[in-house]
């Protein structure tokens, strides 16, 4: 790309500095700034646009443009760009995984403190006045030497994995990919190397997802894996809904078979208010919403940057998704 024009939706979180450094970034060529809630105008851009940054996710209108070569979502999870004509195509399509690590990895201590420490129990007496101290109270454990199993090692869970060490945790972690373990993981095990879950789910006081969805991650959690956990073991899932078959779950958290858990994430989102899955024992929900960091915007229009100069020099991109991210259940 040399002086070809790129489409820019015109509603990602930059500041007026911001918004000149990605001009500067892309000159010689030109920004065509718009609406993409304008159908008339993305056609227009489209006509010329080589390159393309979204604040969402694409659609027919940019897998259809006559020049575009590459598409950038500034958002972490790619499920729905994954599709079939993208490949088939060519398209190069990259997000923005990463910019909210750390504030995930937060998310999941939280659960994590909150369910190993009950406190939901101990709220909801705050809230009728009682000074609460009942025998259960004995079995209760600090983080402090329990084990952390983190399922999936991009960049939430490398960032999962030293806020547990901090805590003084064992860290078991799963990935793909069979390469070196990342800061503040004691064993990786390695689908590539033919390895499961099942020792990881067996051995972990605390289970993390933070994997992508994809056909090969539909329903990783269901009964048989559930039933593998410890019973005073909890699940957290801050991937997609989909990852875990939730019947299972509402039946393994209604037994008692596993201890809690928490969701950031649900299917179908919003979750709908007569949904069981309110009313399930030792469960927690937030509504897919995490913290932002100060800096989430900063570090965007970075990997913005980063990812057009490697696409110039004909590099890898960063975060680009491939043929093993399809989603074709949802």
């Amino acid at each position: 790309m040399t002086d070809t024009a790129a489409l820019v939706s015109s509603d990602l979180p930059f500041d007026g500095d911001q918004w000149a450094r990605l001009e500067a970034a892309l000159a010689p060529g030109r920004i065509i700034k718009v609406d993409t809630g304008d159908d008339v105008a993305v056609a227009a851009a489209l006509e010329e646009a080589e390159v393309a940054i979204l604040k969402g996710d694409l659609d027919e209108r940019f897998v259809n443009a006559p020049r575009l070569r590459w598409v950038h979502c500034d958002h972490a999870g790619l499920t729905k760009s994954a599709r079939p004509e993208v490949f088939e195509k060519g398209l190069i399509v990259t997000g923005s995984a990463g910019r909210s690590g750390p504030a995930l990895a937060e998310h999941v201590m939280m659960f994590s403190l909150l369910l190993c420490s009950r406190y939901p129990d101990f709220y909801e007496a705050q809230k009728r006045h009682e000074w609460r101290r009942v025998p259960e109270m004995a079995d209760l454990r600090a983080l402090y030497g329990r084990t952390m199993g983190v399922i999936g090692m991009g960049h939430t869970g490398q960032a999962l994995a030293v806020r547990a060490k901090a805590f003084n945790m064992r860290v078991l972690g799963y990935r793909r990919r069979n390469v070196p373990a990342p800061e503040g993981v004691d064993r990786m095990y390695c689908s590539d190397l033919g390895e499961g879950i099942d020792d990881l789910l067996e051995q972990s006081d605390i289970v993390a997802l933070v994997i992508n969805l994809s056909d090969a991650t539909h329903h990783l959690i269901g009964a048989e894996q559930l039933a593998r956990m410890k019973r005073s073991a909890v699940l957290i899932n801050l991937s997609r809904g989909a990852v875990i078959d939730q019947d299972a779950l509402i039946a393994a958290l209604t037994e008692g078979s596993i201890a809690g858990a928490g969701l950031d994430v649900t299917t179908p989102e919003p979750l709908p208010a007569d949904h069981p899955l309110w009313d399930t024992p030792n469960l927690l929900i937030t509504p897919h919403f995490t913290a932002a960091l100060p800096d989430r915007s900063e570090r965007s229009l970075n990997m913005i940057i980063d990812n057009l100069h490697r696409y110039r020099a004909g590099q890898e991109m960063l975060n680009r998704i491939s043929e093993e991210d399809l989603w074709s259940k949802g």
